[in-house]
């Protein structure tokens, strides 16, 4: 790890996710490596080393900071309103996912790869950030649907968050994957993030 201030370190650790970020736009996980990652910062390859020990290791601290934002909206939603309708509810956290879009990306990658081949504490700061979001979920349901008890709740989260691993595959669709699906003869309606997770979440808060 690099000796520096810690505000120093967390300036250069965030030019290094912003550039895997930059990539992942246009390009796959398989294709991103450190060596392009660096090609879009001011660091070289072994200096990025200093703060990331593996390419999967930037992945995570994207992830993380992915759900750190995903986070903030969630606790907006739970301070500033004081009582929400099934209906409400579910527009609100379904309008929080759509601004999401690379949190579901993500979602829908093999974590498995990415977790193993980060050191624990990368892992442990990752968790972190997604069990705060299990957590504000479980908030607003006990605020907003207080006929929910202990075990109502924990099977909505037990559903909601394995649903939220398949949103992105299911919205967000190339050219190449719609003529297949056509010559294919599937007859498959593509919806947007926030329908198809609203009519998750009505289905869900409605049961």
């Amino acid at each position: 790890m690099f000796k520096g201030t810690p505000k120093l370190v967390a300036k250069r650790r965030e030019e290094i996710i912003n550039a895997c970020e930059q990539l992942y736009r246009t390009m796959s996980f398989k294709e991103i490596t450190i060596k392009e990652i660096s090609s879009v910062t001011s660091f070289s390859r072994p200096t990025i080393y200093n703060y990331f020990q593996t390419k999967e290791e930037i992945f995570l601290a994207l992830f993380e900071r992915e759900y750190n934002r995903w986070n903030e909206d969630l606790s907006a939603l739970l301070e500033n309103n004081e009582a929400l309708t099934n209906v409400e509810l579910a527009d609100k956290i379904a309008e929080s996912l759509t601004r999401r879009q690379q949190l579901l990306k993500l979602l829908s990658m093999n974590n498995f790869d990415m977790e193993a081949n980060s050191r624990q504490e990368r892992l442990t700061a990752f968790k972190t950030a997604y069990g705060r979001s299990i957590d504000l979920i479980g908030k607003l349901l006990e605020k907003f649907r207080p006929q929910m008890d202990g075990v109502a709740i924990q099977s909505f989260i037990y559903v909601f968050f394995p649903f939220m691993f398949g949103i992105y595959p299911y919205t967000v669709v190339t050219d190449k994957q719609r003529r297949a699906m056509k010559e294919a003869g599937v007859n498959f309606v593509y919806q947007s993030i926030y329908d198809i997770t609203n009519k998750c979440l009505l289905r869900l808060l409605n049961t």
